[in-house]
């Protein structure tokens, strides 16, 4: 696993508040035309808004308690089978898969696992946000 993170997903509560709060704070949204969650490019990674209950279901998990944090730092790879090299990776580092790796509804394929502090990390193959040869996701606009 290479050393990088791609994707912070913050759950929050309500969307569209959430949405316009980093616009006030100057922040321009990226892939527009998707509904039901946000973008923001952040130099060489990206931010992106999910309803906390959505995103909580997407890994499997309750949306409330000591289960989830509210949040997950996604790894993205660069092919459908890295995703799946990376879990038994940090599975074999001592990390929880939550949700085993399968094809997503938005047309990829991704799984969860929890590292040793329980932070939840969604390792996923976007076809739709392909890497740099940095390893750097580029959003469309």
């Amino acid at each position: 696993m290479e050393q990088r993170f791609t994707l912070i997903t913050l759950g929050v509560r309500n969307l569209e508040i959430s949405t316009r709060f980093f616009e006030r704070l100057g922040w321009r949204r990226a892939v527009q035309q998707v509904e039901g969650i946000s973008f923001f490019q952040c130099g060489c990674c990206a931010l992106s808004l999910y309803p906390r209950s959505d995103l909580a279901k997407d890994a499997g998990i309750a949306p409330d308690g000591d289960g989830f944090g509210g949040f997950a730092v996604a790894y993205n790879t660069r092919s459908k089978g890295e995703v799946d090299d990376v879990l038994a990776e940090a599975k074999s580092a001592g990390g929880e898969i939550v949700k085993p790796a399968q094809e997503a509804f938005w047309g990829g394929y991704s799984g969860y696992f929890r590292d040793l502090d329980g932070h939840l990390w969604e390792v996923a193959w976007n076809p739709n946000f392909p890497l740099d040869e940095n390893g750097f996701v580029r959003l469309p606009d």
